[in-house]
């Protein structure tokens, strides 16, 4: 059975844990169901769901090239598999944190925000399935390519474990700066996009800085030889969540009525423009990993 996330912490620590917990917890308490924070009546297929320069294929002559009823499309399918792939890992995170429930072990204060997320989750869940059951006859059934070891680390490893909260840090702060980059962009995107992402964006700064206290601390005590050990599974984790939102595969662009969506996903991988989105995108996640001497790169 998993032990709480303080449970292995040393005294001061746990003290500075246990105060950051007690604010996201106040934080918490004015909770809004997020299907009433999005004003679906707004959703339109005549808009831009991201901006164009968050779309994998814009800067290269082909994209542009693109009727601007085509572009929008892509916009829309890219979003919903950056919908989907949350969607998916919000459930993995449900599910660890309602195993983590039975623990025993767990302090109050510590069981009172784990039960914030997974009201907040739960919302989050909920928005995306709105969105996916509005999206009507363009409901795409994407399917995006469910993780090798980032899918196994978030099953199985220790609650408690670095392997863990780094996989929990990176699925939700990689994300997140794609989130804030739309939000960035309201008056060229769709407004129940806008309100979506910055829905999102609000209850996910609460998680990022509990998972930041987590993995800090436990990097902080882990020895250097197990840090060495450690960084080749952690950077294969990074990889292959920067490929799920930030690289879609071919039948996302098939979807959206492009031919040979194996050209344009080649061509997504290998565009200069993707790459520097990308490197802006995941910055924050890495200088943090940096600074405990895990020094990694999403590329392959």
């Amino acid at each position: 059975m998993p032990r709480s996330p303080g449970h292995d912490l040393d005294s001061p620590s746990r003290d500075q844990s246990d105060r950051l917990l007690e604010q996201l917890c106040r934080n918490s308490v004015p909770y809004s169901d997020p299907l009433a924070r999005v004003n679906w009546s707004a959703l339109s297929h005549s808009s831009f769901w991201l901006p164009e320069e968050a779309i994998s294929v814009y800067g290269l002559a082909h994209y542009h090239a693109l009727s601007l009823q085509q572009r929008q499309a892509l916009s829309h399918y890219e979003f919903m598999n950056f919908i989907e792939a949350g969607l998916w890992l919000e459930g993995l995170f449900m599910e660890r944190i309602g195993r983590a429930l039975r623990n025993s072990h767990q302090r109050p204060i510590e069981l009172a925000y784990h039960l914030h997320e997974l009201r907040e989750e739960a919302g989050h869940s909920l928005m995306f399935l709105e969105l996916l059951k509005r999206n009507g006859p363009l409901q795409p059934n994407t399917h995006f390519h469910r993780l090798n070891l980032a899918n196994l680390v978030a099953r199985h490893a220790p609650f408690e474990s670095v392997l863990f909260w780094v996989a929990v840090l990176i699925g939700e702060e990689v994300p997140d700066r794609m989130n804030r980059f739309i939000r960035k962009h309201r008056n060229d995107i769709c407004p129940t996009i806008y309100d979506i992402v910055s829905t999102h964006i609000v209850d996910e700064a609460r998680h990022i800085a509990h998972a930041r206290d987590n993995l800090d601390v436990r990097l902080g005590q882990l020895p250097r030889w197990k840090k060495r050990l450690l960084r080749p599974f952690i950077g294969q984790v990074f990889r292959e969540f920067v490929a799920m939102f930030y690289f879609p595969g071919p039948r996302v662009y098939e979807l959206a009525g492009l031919h040979d969506g194996t050209y344009w996903a080649t061509q997504a991988r290998t565009n200069p423009h993707r790459h520097r989105f990308a490197d802006t995108c995941v910055d924050s996640a890495l200088r943090g990993l940096r600074q405990h001497g895990l020094s990694l790169d999403w590329r392959p």
